[in-house]
C-alpha cells in the first residue's frame, strides 16, 4: 500500500508539470485578436484566430484587440487665432491595423495615441478663429483626423473619425455674441420691412399710373368701395366723393354764388332809380 502511494505521488508530479506545460503551449485568439509570437525575443509574427501552439518558456504571445477603440479627448483650453479662449473636448475612433508594429514600434499605443490627440487638439485650436470653430467644425474635425492618423500610422493604428463635441466660450463671449445676434436678426427685420415697402411704393405707382391712363377706372373704385361698405352693418357711413365730383360740384357754388352776387347788384340798382324819379 505504501508503494501504491509512492508511486502515485512519482506520477503526480510529472503529471502537473505536463499538464503546466501543455497549457503554456496551447493558445487560443480570438477573431477580433490577433497573437504576437516573439521566440528568445526575436518577432516570428502574429497568428490567429483559433488553437494553435507556441513553444512554452522559449516563446512568448501577447495578444492585440482588433476591434475599434473609442477615445475621449478631454477638455483641452487653447487660444484661438484671433485671441479667444475656449476649451474644446472631442472623442477619436482608432483601430490596429498592424498588431506587429502596434507591439514592436510603441510600448502604449492606447495611451500614446491619446497623448497625440490631445497635443493634436490644442495645436490646431491655435490655428483657427472662433468663428472658423463655430460654423465650420467639419473640416477641423477632417483636420484633426488627418495629423492625428498621419503620426500614428508608424505604430500600426488607424484613426478613422474624430468629432469636436463641445465648445466652451468665456461668459463675456456668450453675452457678446447673443448681443450680435439679435442686432443681426433687428438688421434682417428692417431690410425685410423696408424690401415690402419698396414693393408697395412700385405697387401704388403702377396704379397710379394705370388709373391716370384710364379715368373710368377710379369710377369703378368708387362704385366697389361703396358695395363693400354696404355690405357691413354700420350705424354710420360716410360716402367717398371722387375728386371729380368736389370740383364739379365746386365749380357749380362758384357760378351760383356769381349769380346771386349779379342780382343783388341789379336789385340795388333797380331800387336807386326809382328813388331818383320821385
Amino acid at each position: 500500500m505504501e508503494l501504491l502511494i509512492q508511486l502515485l505521488g512519482m506520477l503526480i508530479v510529472p503529471a502537473l508539470l505536463l499538464i503546466s506545460i501543455l497549457s503554456a503551449a496551447i493558445k487560443v485568439v480570438q477573431e477580433y485578436e490577433r497573437g504576437v509570437i516573439f521566440r528568445l525575443g526575436r518577432l516570428i509574427g502574429a497568428k490567429g484566430p483559433g488553437l494553435f501552439f507556441i513553444i512554452p518558456i522559449i516563446d512568448r504571445m501577447v495578444k492585440v484587440d482588433l476591434r475599434v477603440v473609442t477615445l475621449d479627448i478631454p477638455s483641452q483650453e487653447a487660444i484661438t487665432r484671433d485671441n479667444v479662449t475656449v476649451k474644446v473636448n472631442a472623442v477619436a475612433y482608432f483601430r490596429v491595423i498592424d498588431p506587429e508594429w502596434a507591439v514592436v514600434q510603441v510600448e502604449d499605443y492606447r495611451r500614446a495615441t491619446w497623448q497625440i490627440a490631445q497635443t493634436s487638439l490644442r495645436s490646431v485650436l491655435g490655428q483657427v478663429e472662433l468663428d472658423d470653430l463655430l460654423a465650420h467644425r467639419e473640416k477641423i474635425n477632417e483636420r484633426l483626423q488627418h495629423i492625428i492618423d498621419e503620426q500614428t500610422e508608424p505604430w500600426g493604428v488607424k484613426v478613422s473619425i474624430v468629432e469636436v463635441k463641445d465648445v466652451e466660450l468665456p461668459p463675456s463671449m456668450q453675452r457678446a455674441m447673443a448681443r450680435q445676434a439679435e442686432a443681426e436678426r433687428e438688421k434682417r427685420a428692417k431690410i425685410i420691412h423696408a424690401e415690402g415697402e419698396l414693393q408697395a411704393a412700385k405697387t401704388l405707382a403702377e396704379a397710379a399710373g394705370t388709373i391716370a391712363r384710364e379715368p373710368a377706372s377710379i369710377q369703378l373704385r368708387y362704385l366697389q368701395t361703396l358695395t363693400e361698405i354696404a355690405t357691413e352693418k354700420n350705424s354710420t357711413i360716410i360716402f367717398p366723393v371722387p375728386i371729380e365730383f368736389l370740383g364739379s360740384f365746386l365749380h357749380i357754388l362758384e357760378r351760383g354764388t356769381e349769380y346771386l352776387a349779379q342780382a343783388a347788384n341789379a336789385r340795388a340798382e333797380g331800387n336807386r332809380e326809382s328813388e331818383a324819379d320821385r
